[in-house]
């Protein structure tokens, strides 16, 4: 039986635009505390919303980000147009990073994007396909308050 959805709402991430990077990520947070989501959960979702959002604005030409809300679950979908990954088992690994050394400067590329959502996610979904893009879900139980 398909979950009823309480708010449904969607984002438009632009890539290389790293002066507003953060700001669906920052957008969804706050709807979330608006609406008195526990603080564990609210900050696991932010950590995995801000990584996969800048992972769009750090290689995708642009991507969607969309927040779901059931009675039982936070859903985070971000779907982007971009190079795609080639290897998601080695993009999946700590540590592994694909930035360039403008990236670097600005404090991003240390490799723990992809990780840090798998680690904030209680269901992480992920597809890519070279020179279209990837799709990720990261799903969130509302009764999981555990870190």
């Amino acid at each position: 039986m398909e979950q009823e959805t309480i708010l449904q709402e969607e984002f438009e991430i632009k890539g290389g635009d790293f002066l507003n990077g953060g700001a669906a990520s920052c957008q969804i947070k706050n709807i979330l505390k608006k609406i008195g989501v526990d603080a564990n959960i609210l900050r696991r979702v932010a950590i995995a919303s801000y990584e996969a959002e800048m992972n769009v604005v750090m290689y995708a030409k642009k991507g969607i980000m969309r927040l779901v809300l059931t009675p039982q679950k936070i859903i985070i979908k971000v779907d982007d147009e971009g190079p795609g990954i080639p290897d998601i088992e080695l993009a999946m690994q700590p540590g592994y990073s694909t930035a360039t050394p403008e990236m670097r400067e600005m404090g991003f590329g240390a490799g723990m994007g992809l990780p840090n959502i798998k680690k904030n996610a209680d269901i992480f979904n992920i597809n890519s396909t070279v020179n279209k893009g990837t799709y990720l879900e990261i799903m969130v139980d509302l009764n999981n308050k555990n870190e």
